[in-house]
């Protein structure tokens, strides 16, 4: 008589550690369908009155509940991240609203970033470790450069604020330098937003609508691409020296 083969712990091991990614996702198409309508500009314009009662009678209430919130939205990568960043601005000023907004947003990107490299980081990593050509010539590339590249990705605009948060997950980058170039790296951007944002009043007084292309105007955009150049210049000193980089 044979034993009855035992379940694959392995198996179920992998199960568990992706399980909050795979919540992360699930929660992400749910919040996309049943949240489309109350983080818009439209839902903050209407309740723009009873928001800044609320403030004013609970600020530090506020404050608490508008972090938890924009944290969960952008952990969740659930819809209306830049809407947030404007209600932070709308209830608190540029400042202090840009620091609640980067404190939400660097808390919110922390907890994707341990979710997905917890379940695929090691695992990805060591298929890029092992792999070989360009793939790991890349790899190696980011990881001589890693402050550079983690603050590059999260200045330049084009680039996804979830990808940001996932493509260290996977390359095994530390959770402190993940979170130290996170911090600083979206202040630029969040500072931008945070003041549409606090320029609300006005724009709601006269019924039209925010200009989120501000940050590609030339005014802001320079600025950001030279910390951009500050960002990659270790690479290029490292080019112009004949050592190895990207």
């Amino acid at each position: 008589m044979t034993d009855t083969p035992e379940p694959d712990s392995a198996q179920s091991s992998a199960l568990v550690k992706r399980l909050p990614i795979i919540v992360i996702a699930v929660v992400a198409v749910l919040g996309a369908y049943f949240l489309r309508d109350y983080l818009t500009f439209d839902a903050l314009a209407e309740n723009r009155e009873s928001l800044i009662a609320f403030r004013d009678a609970n600020y530090l209430l506020t404050v608490l509940v508008f972090i938890a919130i924009y944290t969960v939205v952008v952990a969740f990568s659930l819809p209306g991240a830049t809407i947030m960043t404007l209600a932070g601005g709308f209830l608190f000023a540029t400042f202090p609203g840009f620091l609640f907004n980067v404190i939400a947003a660097t808390m919110g990107a922390t907890g994707i970033f341990m979710a997905a490299r917890w379940g695929f980081g090691k695992q990805l990593g060591a298929k890029l470790e092992g792999s070989e050509g360009i793939v790991k010539k890349i790899k190696d590339g980011i990881d001589e450069n890693q402050w550079s590249m983690l603050f590059l990705i999260r200045l330049v605009p084009a680039v996804p604020f979830f990808l940001a948060n996932l493509i260290p997950a996977f390359l095994e980058v530390p959770l402190r330098r993940f979170v130290i170039s996170t911090f600083f790296g979206i202040i630029p951007g969040s500072v931008v937003y945070t003041s549409v944002g606090a320029g609300l009043g006005e724009v709601f007084a006269a019924g039209e609508t925010p200009n989120l292309g501000l940050i590609f105007e030339p005014h802001i955009l320079l600025p950001i691409i030279g910390l951009c150049v500050l960002a990659v210049l270790p690479i290029i000193i490292k080019a112009v020296r004949g050592k190895k980089g990207l």
